[in-house]
This record gives structure tokens, C-alpha cells and sequence, in this order.
């Protein structure tokens, strides 16, 4: 199982976002888990890389399950920050970012289960939100479990 970590900054009512190239799909900056790295510890990291900011109190927003295709199964774990030090890269290897508003967001092209992800992250910061994405191989949503979990804040 692969973990990965990333994480929604908001900053003055916009958030900053990588556009892969791959698909054109925009997605919260954020990587793949070194071995015994804590899941803190690497969405710091990885943010860091893919943008140049240092996040100050993050805060564990989301955790998914992904299952691509019956086969292949992946971790997320998505963090929320409202701080951060440093300048925004003006290159990135990973794709291009940019700040878009956080009403505009959510009409960016990119995979469903971060849509949702992403709508918890700016909605609900009081409480993390668990569950599965079932994709296909060519990453189309083909279910999606939301656990029920309001009443757990954090």
C-alpha cells in the first residue's frame, strides 16, 4: 500500500494549487511517505519541495482509502494550514502552481475524490473525514464511502 500526504493551504481566501501535466488536473501539493515517516513530518516535507513554503500548524483534516481498479490500494492523507513561512516556488517539476479562489476551486478540473476532499477541508476543519474511492484505471469515481464521523471533532 502506498501512503502519500499533501495538504489545502489557505491564504487570504485563495487557495494554491498544482496543475499536473499528466492530465491537466489541479491537485493539493503533496507526495509519497518516505519509509517511517510520520505522516506530519512528510506532508511538511513534501509541501515544502513541491512549493517552497514551510506550513506552519497543520492540521489533519481527511484520511482516504483510494482502491484503483481492484488492485492497487493507496493511503491519503490531506492536512489543512491557514500559515505558512517562505515564497511560493516559481518552478516546479511537478506541474505548475497557482493561487485560485476558494470559491473557484471546486469548479477545477480534478479527480472527484478530491473535489471532496478538498470541500471538507475548507467547510469543516473541526473534524477529520474518513473514507474510500474506488476508481477505475483511467481514474473515473466509481464509488465513494463517506464515513459518518461529525460527531468525533478534533
Amino acid at each position: 500500500m502506498q501512503r502519500v500526504t499533501n495538504a489545502v493551504y489557505i491564504h487570504d481566501s485563495k487557495i494554491l494549487m498544482l496543475k499536473k501535466p499528466r492530465r491537466n488536473w489541479y491537485v493539493a501539493p503533496g507526495g509519497k511517505m518516505e519509509l517511517g515517516e510520520s505522516i506530519t513530518r512528510a506532508v511538511k516535507r513534501e509541501y515544502k519541495e513541491e512549493t517552497g513554503l514551510s506550513l506552519l500548524n497543520p492540521r489533519l483534516s481527511s484520511v482516504f482509502t483510494f482502491v484503483m481498479d481492484e488492485k492497487e490500494e493507496w493511503m491519503m492523507f490531506t492536512y489543512v494550514s491557514h500559515q505558512a513561512d517562505g515564497n511560493v516556488l516559481d518552478h516546479t517539476p511537478e506541474g505548475v502552481l497557482e493561487w485560485i479562489s476558494v470559491n473557484d476551486v471546486l469548479r477545477l478540473p480534478m479527480a472527484e475524490g478530491d473535489r471532496t476532499i478538498i470541500k471538507h477541508a475548507i467547510n469543516h476543519p473541526e473534524y477529520v473525514l474518513t473514507g474510500t474511492f474506488y476508481y477505475t484505471d483511467d481514474f473515473n469515481l466509481q464509488k465513494q464511502i463517506i464515513d459518518d464521523q461529525k460527531d468525533l471533532l478534533v
